[in-house]
């Protein structure tokens, strides 16, 4: 942020985020979560949903549980944690944290919610509850599946909400290979935990122009996904997506359309030449307007797809990947490297915020503490701070550590 810029957008914007998992990781026994009935999905999702809040300025409190038997807890796998802080409560067995976490809801903006429907009733945590406490606070309450239908009570993944979402069924090759998820990308993060975030920022505008009242967030991975992949499924109607599955202009059937490995084993370039103009340009860089030519008919022809594509596959076969980057540079052929992490990372590239305002820019992301390298955030990492902050507490005056959890101090006993 530069001298001359605002604060980011959401600062003092107070968040807490029960918690959760980071993609693909085990919880270790020492570090289990609150509920058995943490859905496999959330551990994935509101980790992110915070993640993005916090980069633009919200003061996000993640709630662990404690850890009694280990003085110093070690960071949960959860890689999503820059910008945010954390304590321990215990919110099922006593030394119960609930009246301390009541507190602080009293005086939050949002609570993200992660777990299966009804857990957080079970704890008295319910949303009539929480909004009795607090009209203005906003309750995220993120599910896999829909909270109705047949699946409303399964365990899924992402790939199982892409799966019933109709999604899956249009990624991957063409048959007879079966259907390819792109990881947990789409139905976790993008369906899930940015849509989540893109209705809590929907809900935080709704709270200004409503005299203040917050409310419910309902977000479920299915219908994320599913508005992910509008176009597709309405792209079935039309030249663009109506054949099957790997057989269509963007999932891996248009030879104008794909990747192809150079002679450097392993190393790709990516085409996108959709547009006339572009494909003359990629063609003339290639090399092959003579080849394309005698394939006969236009380039949209599909019975022609397979014999250009070979035409394409033997040419980038020739030279390297540099030497391709050398002939594309700086053309409108839609032809670029096909980058790896890895080399990124080696050649300093810096992680900047999918959004930021030009006036109020969001917080750097370091290239050690999320950039490149996740840090992970302990049980109880920064949060007596975050306490100070929100509330003025003072550990042992307003607060005690009682089996690794904290205890709100009954005044009225002092």
């Amino acid at each position: 942020m530069t001298s001359s810029s605002s604060p980011p957008p959401l600062t003092g914007i107070r968040v807490i985020e029960l918690a959760g998992l980071a993609p693909g990781t085990t919880l270790p026994v020492t570090q289990t979560t609150h509920f058995t009935k943490l859905t496999p999905e959330s551990h994935r999702t509101a980790p992110f949903s915070g993640l993005l809040l916090a980069d633009n300025g919200a003061s996000v409190l993640r709630i662990d549980r404690p850890t009694p038997t280990i003085p110093t807890p070690h960071p949960t796998p959860d890689l999503l944690t820059r910008h945010k802080t954390s304590i321990s409560l215990s919110l099922k067995t006593p030394p119960t944290g609930l009246p301390l976490l009541l507190s602080l809801i009293r005086r939050t903006d949002i609570l993200i919610d992660p777990f299966r429907p009804h857990v957080l009733a079970s704890l008295s945590l319910s949303p009539t509850r929480l909004l009795a406490l607090n009209p203005r606070l906003i309750i995220a309450r993120l599910t896999g599946f829909r909270r109705d239908g047949p699946y409303a009570h399964m365990a899924g993944h992402d790939i199982n909400y892409l799966a019933v979402s109709g999604v899956l069924s249009q990624l991957g090759p063409a048959w007879p290979h079966p259907p390819v998820p792109p990881a947990n990308l789409l139905a976790d993060f993008g369906g899930g935990g940015m849509v989540c975030f893109a209705g809590i920022m929907t809900a935080l505008f709704a709270r200004e122009r409503n005299g203040g009242r917050g409310g419910v967030v309902e977000v479920n991975m299915v219908d994320g996904v599913a508005a992910l992949g509008t176009m597709p499924r309405l792209g079935r109607k039309g030249p663009m997506w109506n054949a099957a599955r790997g057989e269509n202009f963007l999932d891996g059937g248009c030879p104008f359309y794909a990747c192809y490995e150079c002679k450097d084993r392993g190393k790709y370039m990516a085409v996108g030449a959709l547009e006339e103009r572009f494909f003359r340009e990629l063609v003339r860089g290639l090399g092959v307007e003579g080849e394309v030519r005698a394939l006969g008919g236009g380039r949209e022809d599909r019975a022609v797809w397979g014999e250009l594509r070979g035409v394409f596959e033997k040419r980038f076969a020739e030279r390297t990947r540099g030497e391709w980057e050398g002939v594309f540079e700086g053309t409108d052929a839609c032809c670029t490297p096909v980058l790896e992490q890895g080399e990124l990372e080696a050649s300093g590239y810096e992680q900047r915020a999918a959004v930021s305002l030009k006036d109020a820019p969001a917080l750097e992301i370091e290239r050690d503490d999320g950039g490149w390298v996740g840090r992970g955030l302990s049980p109880g990492e920064g949060g007596e701070k975050t306490l100070e902050e929100w509330m003025g507490w003072k550990r042992d005056r307003d607060y005690r550590v009682e089996d690794g959890g904290l205890v709100k101090v009954d005044t009225a006993k002092l």
